[in-house]
């Protein structure tokens, strides 16, 4: 390996971290301010009504869930639509760890059904205190992934 690819990926780890660290931070303050969308359904539900209040579609999938074929034809439609309607995807691994982001401990609090948490929508703030930062992180790598041509860019979220 030369020094320019260990620059390189050391460079590419820390941006890594720091957009997921953006994200968690995201998705905290949007939950607060009501401006979540947890689930398939409730999210394609949300994009047919309202499309233009979406500002984030996030796509967690762990291992497991890569042979579910219902989930990838569910993932392969909504990355159309938020192609479409120039939604910012991402796809990110790590669900237990977004479900400790999100205060989640795995099920409903109606039922005893695990919450889905894989398509989370993040709306658009009504307040200016959510176009903060982390949402213009998060969208500008979107958007340098895009110029990649990595249309659906990817993030691994770390236990902590």
């Amino acid at each position: 390996m030369t020094l320019e690819e260990v620059v390189g990926c050391n460079i590419a780890d820390k941006k890594m971290k720091t957009v997921a660290q953006a994200l968690e931070e995201l998705l905290v303050t949007a939950q607060r301010q009501d401006s979540l969308t947890i689930g398939v359904y409730e999210s394609a539900k949300l994009m047919n009504i309202d499309p233009d209040s979406v500002v984030l579609c996030v796509l967690a999938t762990d291992e497991e869930d890569e042979d579910d074929i219902a989930l990838q034809i569910h993932f392969t439609l909504i990355q159309a639509f938020c192609c479409d309607n120039d939604i910012n995807i991402l796809r990110v691994s790590g669900m237990q760890r977004l479900a400790q982001v999100l205060g989640e401990q795995g099920t409903d609090s109606n039922a005893n059904e695990p919450k889905d948490l894989h398509c989370i929508l993040v709306t658009n703030p009504h307040t200016d205190s959510m176009k903060s930062q982390a949402l213009k992180q998060v969208g500008s790598y979107c958007e340098e992934s895009r110029c990649k041509n990595q249309w659906v860019p990817f993030l691994a979220l770390q236990e902590r």
